[in-house]
């Protein structure tokens, strides 16, 4: 199942996450993903596991054409000349000639300046497809009204509790390609629990899981479901043998609370926070 970017780009609609699973694990649950199916993979420079997961592309039997690998840009390397350097290191570290997808990774320093690097990226052919992270529309817009290549993607906290259902709309209508990070929201809200999730998954016999990336990608969201258990990425994988009919997907709307489960993009404390994070 995969989406068409704006520029013609192909990309899975599901992928694997490595969100902070350990260096040590890295390469060994990305080898197990890409042997139940899963052809994206989803990194960033700031997981700090950039290389394991390079390592796991190399063993992992699949050749290089065939993966979509996605990393993303830190905010300590934000402007031009600080994001050419670090495009470089991210390709370093993974060992490859050019990434699938390139994302800016928080709406947060100098992220105009980052966008031409990127820009260049892509004319260069070192990046197939380039895109943002965690930018409300509002980020998006103004970022828009200065790029000269529109955005591929932008991954945003997407999960029953936040459907970011505005967000969605004005993407859509740019042409710009939803992806959810956080599916699961973690498990907060004690998700996996839910008595109104837990309804809909018993209806179809399958498990909460299952349900939550199947009603994503039937809005039209792409996911990246982390796991470090093989039985579970199959379980995660194995989500196109059903479908949520009308009802379940309006019963799941009615989950909505509006807000971030982790942290609030318009908080002036939150951005201080994630603008003085360094990785090196």
């Amino acid at each position: 199942m995969v989406t068409i970017l704006n520029n013609g780009v192909k990309m899975p609609m599901i992928g694997f996450g490595v969100y902070q699973i350990d260096p040590s694990e890295t390469e060994r649950c990305v080898c197990d993903a890409v042997e139940v199916g899963y052809r994206s993979i989803d990194t960033a420079a700031v997981y700090l596991n950039e290389a394991e997961v390079g390592t796991a592309i190399r063993h992992c039997g699949v050749p290089r054409e065939e993966m979509f690998i996605t990393t993303k840009l830190w905010v300590q390397d934000a402007g031009y000349d600080a994001a050419k350097k670090a495009a470089e290191e991210s390709l370093r570290k993974l060992g490859i000639d050019y990434f699938d997808l390139y994302l800016i990774h928080q709406p947060i320093r100098d992220y105009f300046g980052s966008w031409r690097a990127l820009e260049e990226l892509y004319r260069e052919g070192k990046s197939r497809a380039i895109g943002v992270a965690n930018f409300y529309p509002d980020h998006l817009a103004n970022l828009m009204l200065c790029a000269e290549v529109t955005p591929q993607v932008n991954q945003i906290e997407t999960h029953p509790y936040f459907q970011r259902t505005a967000d969605h709309a004005f993407m859509k209508e740019r042409n710009v390609q939803h992806e959810s990070w956080g599916p699961f929201a973690e498990g907060r809200n004690n998700l996996f629990s839910d008595p109104v999730l837990g309804t809909v998954a018993a209806k179809h016999g399958k498990s909460i899981a299952q349900v939550v990336l199947r009603w994503l990608l039937q809005r039209g969201v792409v996911v990246i479901p982390k796991s470090v258990h093989k039985e579970r990425m199959v379980q995660n994988f194995d989500v196109l043998s059903f479908e949520l009919d009308d009802d379940d997907m309006n019963t799941i709307a009615g989950l909505d609370t509006g807000k971030s489960a982790f942290f609030d993009h318009h908080d002036g404390k939150i951005v201080q926070w994630i603008g003085e994070m360094k990785i090196h």
